[in-house]
Parts: structure tokens; C-alpha cells; sequence
């Protein structure tokens, strides 16, 4: 058996170098003086960096966090809790009926009903629309379509109180008051935010594959469904959920249309119980109600984050 020996190890540290002598910081397994001391001198200033982006995003998240938290407790505590000085944030006792009296309050079901028909309706069949846009702006060749989208992306900045009144007459002449349908038939028709957004998207896609899939006798439809969609597949999931969210949480158009109970949306619904209990100090009950409003989009953000989230990023970067 041979032993290694520090005269060994630097006999081979010579032979590996080529010449008689070491270079300096060359053994194996030692950094060298340089990087060392840059390794010394960054380590402090990162671990700094961490800890004040842990604790600014940590404040950040207990602020955000702090009111659905408030929410939640309020809908769990009786009537005189809700006044309690200093504030309760673990309801004693916890009312776990207050989420059974909100059921019979109110049409809290028919609303939940109607918010899920027309947000379903209006961000399913108007994302297909969005999308379908999005890739005739981008990849086909149309005359002055680039004049068209400057146009399309004008109508951003007309306000919706200005073409509220002519809409409400349209509607009105078309006996569609007190219905659904003035809620569903303005979005079917597409979402110019969710167009642009894909439009973007799609110039990372090469008109190559548009061109080959062309020579191959496929048609436009053919060719967005079977090689466009799946590549564009995230920032339309992302799109579908914001919007989705931004349906579900309209309150103007409904409070302008429906009239009936029956007919209301949730957001509503939930106001008419603030109308209602707010003055009989029964905030539990429309803190419960309003608790069961937020579940849905929660649910749907928890899920969908980390496609928002790269979906945003990556067209930022690709913009």
C-alpha cells in the first residue's frame, strides 16, 4: 500500500501544472485568493439583501393578508364581539351559524347561481373570440389591420359611464332589461385587454410554422388549434382567470339591469345584505355572506398563480 504524503500531493500538483513549480492557488479543492475574498466580501451584503427583501415581502404579505383574515373572524363571532375593545381576532365563542342563517337571509344561491352562469358564459365563449382575434392581428395578412388594432386598442380609453346610457337604451328597446343577457353579450364578443395580450404573445411564435403548416394544406383553424394553441396555452389560462375574476366582481353593469331577486348576481346580493343587516348590526352575517363570495375566486387564484405569474413575466420579456 502507498501512502500519500504532502510531498506526494505536491509532486502531482507539479505534474498536473506542466512545469516545476505550483501556480499560486491552484491545489485542488482550494479557491483561489480572488475569489475567496470576493466569496468573503459578497456573502455579508447578500444575506443583508435577503433579510430586508424577507421582511418588506413579509410585512407586504401580512397587510394584504390581514383583511380577508378580519373577514373570516368577523363572520365567526356573535353581534357584541364585533364591537369588543381591543378587537378579537379569535372569535370566543365561535358562531359557526352564522354560515346557516346566511342561506335563508337572503337569495344568496340564486346569486351564486347567476354570477356562475354569466362569468362561465361570458370569459368561455369570449376568450375563444380573444384568441382568435389575437392570432388573425398577428399572423395573417390583412389589409390595414395594423390601423384596425390602433383602433381596437383606442376603445380602452372610452370610459364605461359613456356608453352606459346608449347601452341601457339598446337593451331596453330589445326587452332584455331584467335579464342576463346584458351582462353576457358585451364579452362574447372578445376582451381588447385579453387580445392584446396575446397578440404580444404570439410574436414569439415563428411564421415559419404558419408558412410550412400552409404548403401542408392546412387551414387557419386547423393551424391555431392544433400548433398555436398548445404554444400559447399559458397566457390564455392566465387571461381566462383574470377576467373570470373581473366578472365575477362586477358590480356596476348588474346593479344597472337587474331588478328582481331572482335575477341578481352575487355582488348584489351581498349588497342588499349590507343594506339590509348593516343597520340591525348583524355585520357577522354579511361578513359570512361576503366570505362565501370570495372562496370562488380565491380557489381559481390559488390554483392558477404560478400561470398568471409566468405568463405576465414571460410576455414582459418578450415585449
Amino acid at each position: 500500500m502507498t501512502l500519500t504524503t504532502p510531498e506526494t500531493l505536491s509532486a502531482l500538483d507539479a505534474e498536473v501544472t506542466g512545469k516545476g513549480r505550483r501556480l499560486p492557488g491552484r491545489r485542488l479543492g482550494r479557491p483561489t485568493g480572488n475569489s475567496a475574498g470576493v466569496t468573503r466580501r459578497r456573502s455579508p451584503s447578500r444575506r443583508i439583501v435577503d433579510i430586508v427583501l424577507i421582511a418588506v415581502l413579509s410585512i407586504g404579505g401580512i397587510v394584504m393578508i390581514a383583511p380577508l383574515l378580519w373577514t373570516f373572524s368577523t363572520s365567526l363571532k356573535t353581534r357584541e364581539a364585533v364591537f369588543a375593545l381591543p378587537p378579537q381576532w379569535i372569535p370566543d365563542p365561535v358562531v359557526w351559524e352564522n354560515y346557516v342563517r346566511v342561506w335563508s337571509a337572503g337569495p344568496l344561491l340564486s346569486g351564486i347561481v347567476n354570477s356562475i352562469i354569466v362569468s362561465a358564459t361570458v370569459t368561455t365563449i369570449g376568450t375563444v373570440t380573444s384568441m382568435l382575434a389575437a392570432f388573425a392581428f398577428a399572423k395573417m395578412r390583412l389589409p390595414a389591420k395594423n390601423v384596425l388594432f390602433l383602433l381596437l386598442l383606442s376603445a380602452i380609453m372610452i370610459p364605461f359611464p359613456t356608453i352606459m346610457i346608449p347601452q341601457f337604451k339598446l337593451f331596453a328597446d330589445l326587452g332584455m332589461v331584467d335579464t342576463l343577457w346584458p351582462l353576457i353579450l358585451p364579452g362574447v364578443f372578445g376582451n381588447i385587454v385579453m387580445i392584446f395580450f396575446i397578440r404580444q404573445y404570439l410574436d414569439s411564435v415563428p411564421d415559419s410554422i404558419i408558412e410550412a403548416a400552409k404548403i401542408d394544406g392546412a387551414g387557419y383553424l386547423r393551424i391555431f388549434f392544433t400548433l398555436i394553441f398548445p404554444a400559447i396555452r399559458p397566457a390564455i389560462a392566465a387571461q381566462f382567470i383574470l377576467w373570470f375574476m373581473a366578472v365575477w366582481n362586477d358590480y356596476l353593469a348588474p346593479i344597472i339591469y337587474l331588478n328582481s331577486p331572482e335575477k341578481q348576481t352575487l355582488q348584489l346580493v351581498i349588497a342588499s345584505f349590507n343594506a339590509t343587516y348593516a343597520s340591525q348590526t348583524d355585520y357577522p352575517l354579511i361578513m359570512a355572506a361576503s366570505f362565501i363570495a370570495l372562496i370562488p375566486v380565491l380557489a381559481v387564484f390559488v390554483i392558477f398563480q404560478r400561470q398568471i405569474i409566468e405568463s405576465v413575466a414571460l410576455t414582459g420579456a418578450k415585449g
